[in-house]
């Protein structure tokens, strides 16, 4: 698996992930209909016209799941027990139907379990970026991760 071991993260450790993605109008009115979220600012393209934005947002849980979703494979694939929770998530920027979004993770702090010696647990913080490079999505997040097999 590419995802990496809990001895493999370093406090201040930057991953800048090569995977991007540009967001399309199926992908926010797929997930919008199968979340049951009925905003119109998501799918009512004439409401959404007459809002100060002038056209449809893209629902910020699809952001946040693919701010999330780019990094797994740089850190986590294979290699977590699970996520512990989520903090500090905040959208400073809506993203719009054909906005690419590029992310970057910073390791905020790593620290052995103190109940399970097999693991412990990784502080992320997760920056997405759209193309203009306008911070569009920032979260921190914390994982359960495995440690190498002694």
């Amino acid at each position: 698996m590419a995802g990496l071991y809990l001895e493999e993260f370093e406090p201040g450790q930057v991953i800048r992930h090569p995977l991007r993605k540009s967001v399309t109008e199926s992908d926010n009115m797929l997930f919008s209909v199968m979340t049951l979220n009925p905003q119109p600012l998501h799918i009512d393209f004439a409401f959404a016209a007459d809002s100060e934005w002038g056209r449809p947002l893209v629902n910020s849980l699809f952001t946040l799941g693919l701010m999330i979703g780019i990094s797994v494979h740089d850190t986590t694939l294979g290699t977590t027990i699970g996520n512990l929770g989520m903090t500090e998530t905040v959208f400073p920027h809506p993203v719009f139907h054909g906005d690419t979004i590029r992310v970057e993770t910073e390791v905020r702090s790593v620290r052995e379990s103190r109940s399970r010696p097999d693991r412990g647990v990784v502080e992320f913080e997760h920056r997405a970026y759209n193309q203009d490079d306008v911070l569009v999505a920032r979260c921190v997040r914390q994982a359960m991760m495995m440690k190498k097999a002694a």
